[in-house]
């Protein structure tokens, strides 16, 4: 059990197990199908093979607390219960969506009893732990830390961002992948032909068995609830096989695999970003279209595109970021959804433009000489000479205006001394910045009188 917490000295043991049993005939597909051993897991092989952590703790060696994290349906809660079968513990679960620090701590405390009393251990299982506030975490340290309870803990988020130090440091981290395609399908099939799953009462055609991957995106249980709710489906319409009419018109979409709150928020950013910057305008609208399904602030989409069009396409072509400011000035006017057209529209015109990093190199050097203190007094033509006594401090004297000269440009010290011959700016001769590229060794030659 996974979505509560469970406490078998309520019942006896064998009035525990008849309850179980009259829950499976009702639970879900994807709970009926729930693996029972290492050998019914399917994935996951990294962290499986013979040696490995996790299977030196599911086989009950080496007991240690673990953080499972990876995305849904990937086995986290399964691998739990496996390591209380395994270990013969007793297992609790919590999960965090329910549950407070009065709740953790009636656990813990019934865990210390248990193992005072009879020696019994306990396993704690933690579902979406990083939901617990850091009260609430901190609320598990010594019981971790003395081993009263071994603590699994699964999480879809990045543990390194989402639990405290503390709990990381006495725990492993063990990631877990989102299933491949042929797990997918091998699990589709043990659930048609076994008789906890459909036990045979309807088959699976090979194009809706593919679309039901398809969908699945690596998560066993979006794969076998769309399972279930079509074979409901083609029962109900007398079909003795589930096809791909059916699995289409049963699942509408697949949901979209994206929390704006975590570190799937960090990663669909990053490769919209990096697509937009590799000139693949097909992969950068992809990901546009999932942060757009998912709900995304279109103005943080809107600032990431603003801040892209600098830093890496600048002058190769200045009307990017007018292009840029313009759409997110349109989210801003008229919302959501027509607000999708404009950031598509910049997305591409991103996406497709020349590239140039020199606006962010230019920048972040001369930033990094102003840090290192280089840098000196303004020279003295330079400086303001429009206030009283300026002229007495030799302010403005021997400034010479560029606009006298027909070309607009002529020989002048401009930066401090120390920074003379220093070169920020080094244009591309991609796009528009070409002419750029050209035209700025020019400038310093005559500026600088280098002839």
């Amino acid at each position: 059990m996974s979505d509560g917490l469970f406490d078998e000295g309520l019942f006896g043991a064998e009035t525990e197990d008849k309850a179980e049993e009259k829950l499976a005939e009702n639970a879900p597909l994807a709970v009926r199908m729930r693996p029972r051993s290492l050998d019914e897991v399917v994935g996951q092989q990294h962290l499986l093979v013979a040696g490995a952590p996790l299977r030196r703790l599911v086989e009950g060696a080496a007991p240690a607390s673990v953080l499972l994290y990876g995305p849904p349906g990937t086995g986290k809660t399964t691998l739990a219960n496996l390591v209380s079968k395994a270990t013969g513990r007793r297992f609790a679960a919590l999960s965090a969506l329910s549950s407070g620090v009065k709740e953790v701590r009636a656990v813990i405390e019934e865990a210390r009893r248990r193992l005072g009393r009879s020696g019994e251990a306990t396993v704690l299982f933690i579902d979406e732990v990083h939901r617990f506030s850091k009260t609430q975490q901190d609320a598990l340290l010594g019981a971790v830390e003395d081993r009263t309870v071994l603590l699994v803990a699964a999480t879809t988020e990045n543990p390194y961002f989402s639990v405290v130090a503390p709990l990381l440091s006495r725990s492993l981290v063990l990631q877990l992948r989102s299933l491949e395609d042929e797990d997918i399908r091998s699990l589709l099939r043990r659930a048609v032909s076994e008789e906890r799953g459909l036990g045979g009462s309807v088959g699976l055609a090979e194009d809706a068995e593919e679309h039901l991957v398809a969908l699945a995106e690596g998560d066993a249980r979006r794969a076998l609830t769309a399972l279930e709710a079509a074979a409901e489906s083609a029962v109900s319409n007398g079909a003795d096989e589930i096809d791909l009419g059916t699995v289409e018109s049963t699942v509408d979409r697949a949901a979209v695999l994206y929390d704006r709150g975590g570190d799937q928020h960090y990663d669909i950013t990053s490769a919209f970003i990096k697509s937009i910057r590799g000139s693949d305008v097909d992969a950068a609208l992809h990901y546009l279209a999932r942060m757009v399904e998912a709900g995304e602030d279109p103005r943080f989409i809107a600032r990431r595109l603003v801040v892209h069009a600098s830093e890496d396409i600048g002058m190769a072509d200045p009307t990017a970021l007018q292009t840029a400011v313009a759409a997110a000035q349109a989210v801003q006017f008229i919302g959501m959804p027509e607000g999708r057209l404009a950031l598509a529209q910049a997305t591409i015109h991103l996406a497709t433009a020349p590239k140039s990093n020199a606006v962010i190199a230019a920048i972040n050097e001369a930033m990094g000489d102003v840090r290192a203190g280089k840098g000196g007094p303004v020279p003295p033509h330079l400086r303001d000479g429009h206030y009283a006594g300026a002229q007495k401090l030799g302010n403005a004297k021997g400034y010479r205006y560029p606009h006298d000269k027909p070309e607009g440009v002529l020989a002048q010290q401009y930066p401090p001394d120390s920074l003379m011959g220093r070169d920020y700016y080094n244009p591309t001769p991609r796009g528009a910045e070409r002419a750029l590229h050209d035209r700025v060794p020019k400038l310093r030659n005559i500026i600088r009188d280098e002839g």
